[in-house]
């Protein structure tokens, strides 16, 4: 077998992932010293100057928001995921300094060293693995909040990705979320009236779910079995026999990054955005079963076969058929804007606490009509014409500006917008212009 480790050893990206509780508690104390230390040098200079800054400005110093983002990736696993969801879910409720901390964390996953890895594969592949291979890669293909994939090619000829998840991720998932929810809150840029619980058991919950490959396989071959015979889709076939807790072997599917294609020809960007939007409605009223994660890195187009390659299968939400329900009843209320039947599908789904004043209510309808826009929209809508992504943002964070207002809607509502919102973005990025009307009629009508 050959490898091609060339990089592993100079790549200033790869970091060992702290495995040990203490060390990643360490962490933490010695991020908030330094958050600490650097609200007080701050405030100092700000005096100096004449000066009265707020906690909140001293927070969100560019080198304290630098502190903090480095300590996640460090932590990577639970931290990120926590951060993925805040910012993509809650985007809106979070100050956009924090916001940004957060999306930054997105785009900046760290990678194991070259001994980590060899670790990992003896660990679960035990010693001598390397005779089933006739190439492996130590340089990671790709890496992402709780574990990097390597490509390889087996002795039998099979071009292979490897995806490998970090030490300690699924040991230190509770803690590491609580010691998160920690930071957010004693950073005091939470306010103190938002229910984070809900949202953190959910970020247990998915995490725990996320860091079973076995069940990410389980749920590849659900989905490969959904879109049996489709021409348009191609997913990775799981490798069980290489498959475990914490590896999850797949065949290497050929694509290039979705988000690269944002020069292509303009048709083809419009089949891309409109093969994700009609599978995203698929997804949900006739599988009932959604990939919740919109990451950009998820999709990849296979120029060869003009067809797109869809990956990472671990965030797939199953959704009750109450709930799907209520969400058809609301966009179609939206689609005739038809406010009192939204208003009632709202209520369905749990948006609605019963303390809610009648205009925070009706601020809520308008932002989902406002978000449902594209379907109501006859003919094709333009997302790259659209400033749809900034409207919706606007109206969430008036909204959330109002303290008495707070609450966290149910998971199951976060994950479909998330989803929604991340392919409203994908297809802008893409400047497609998408007959969403169409797509969505067979369901709604």
């Amino acid at each position: 077998m050959h490898s091609d480790a060339h990089t592993s050893h100079t790549d200033a990206r790869a970091s060992a992932v702290p495995g040990g509780r203490l060390s990643r508690l360490a962490r933490l104390g010695s991020l908030a010293t330094g958050v600490a230390g650097g609200m007080l040098a701050e405030g100092a200079r700000q005096l100096a100057a004449g000066k009265r800054p707020t906690v909140s400005e001293l927070m969100l110093t560019p080198a304290n928001a630098r502190r903090v983002a480095d300590q996640l990736a460090q932590l990577r696993g639970a931290a990120m995921k926590v951060g993925q969801l805040m910012s993509m879910d809650a985007g809106n409720l979070l100050p956009p300094e924090l916001a940004d901390i957060l999306s930054r964390l997105r785009e900046d996953a760290r990678t194991m060293p070259m001994s980590q890895v060899l670790e990992v594969l003896e660990t679960h592949w035990g010693k001598g693995w390397e005779q089933g291979f006739e190439r492996f890669s130590f340089t990671p293909a790709a890496a992402a909040s709780i574990g990097q994939v390597h490509r390889a090619r087996s002795v039998d000829g099979q071009e292979l990705a490897i995806k490998l998840q970090y030490p300690g991720v699924r040991r230190s998932i509770d803690s590491d979320v609580d010691n998160v929810a920690t930071l957010l809150r004693v950073s005091g840029l939470l306010p103190k009236a938002l229910d984070l619980a809900p949202l953190l058991a959910e970020a247990k919950r998915q995490l725990h779910e996320e860091a079973d490959y076995r069940r990410e396989a389980d749920n590849l071959q659900r989905f490969a079995a959904l879109l049996a015979g489709e021409v348009d889709f191609v997913l990775p076939q799981p490798v069980a026999a290489l498959t475990r807790s914490d590896i999850l072997a797949m065949h290497w599917v050929e694509g290039v990054a979705v988000e690269s294609l944002d020069t292509a020809a303009q048709p083809l960007r419009d089949r891309i955005a409109t093969l994700l939007v009609g599978l995203l409605f698929r997804e949900l009223f006739e599988f009932r079963l959604i990939q919740t994660d919109p990451n950009f890195a998820n999709y990849r187009y296979d120029t060869a076969r003009e067809r797109l390659v869809l990956l990472d299968f671990g965030a797939t939400r199953a959704y009750p058929a109450t709930v799907v329900e209520a969400y058809r009843r609301l966009m179609a209320g939206a689609i005739r804007n038809d406010r009192a039947a939204m208003s009632e599908a709202a209520q369905t789904i749990g948006y609605f606490q019963d303390h809610i004043h009648a205009h925070q209510r009706e601020a809520v309808i308008a932002l989902f009509a406002e978000a449902c826009e594209p379907l109501r929209h006859r003919g094709v809508y333009d997302f790259g014409a659209s400033d749809l992504a900034r409207r919706i943002r606007d109206a969430g964070l008036k909204l959330s500006m109002e303290r008495d207002f707070w609450h966290t809607p149910p998971a199951d509502a976060l994950f479909l917008h998330r989803k929604l919102g991340g392919l409203y973005l994908l297809a802008a990025r893409l400047k497609a212009r998408v007959d969403v009307s169409a797509l969505v009629a067979p369901w709604v009508d």
